[in-house]
């Protein structure tokens, strides 16, 4: 097994500790241990399906099913603190496209993966499903890279 000489558990803020949901993603700390496979391209997928946000005109919650996708430089995500993260947003008021690409880019500037993409598939305000994608550049070379494997709307199961 691949294991890093870099890991060392007081460098992690929430992996086996206590932790509380932080107030707001601007409050939210997230930890990054270091790439167990640094010399390997590979896949590392993150699928929240109960995500939510609020809306910012009407204060009432948005619900999304969220899936990261990243291939690691150095470092990865811990899954612990990505999940207080996640769940941070329930306080936050935001439009769909500015939360779905402000998470992706927040991991970009923090984690400095290879490649991240992020589907935001928002269930629907008004009768309408909102989907928002964003990705940090090409996907690289001879990477697998599975569909996110969420159906288009319909009752979205």
């Amino acid at each position: 097994m691949g294991k890093s000489a870099d890991f060392h558990m007081t460098d992690i803020l929430h992996l086996g500790k206590a932790s509380s949901l932080p107030q707001s993603p601007a409050e939210a700390v997230l930890d990054y241990p270091a790439n167990p496979r640094p010399s390997t391209d590979y896949l590392i997928r993150f699928s929240a399906p109960e995500f939510t946000s609020l809306c910012p005109v009407t204060g009432q919650p948005d619900f999304a099913h969220l899936v990261i996708d990243y291939v690691p430089g150095a470092t990865i995500v811990e899954s612990k603190a990505l999940k207080l993260f996640l769940g941070s947003f329930r306080n936050h008021a935001g439009f769909h496209e500015d939360v779905t690409v402000g998470i992706g880019m927040r991991l970009v500037a923090e984690m400095a993966p290879k490649w991240l993409r992020i589907g935001g598939y928002w269930y629907p305000r008004g009768g309408i499903p909102i989907d928002v994608f964003w990705q940090s550049g090409p996907v690289p070379a001879g990477l697998w890279v599975p569909d996110q494997g969420v159906a288009g709307y319909r009752g979205r199961g």
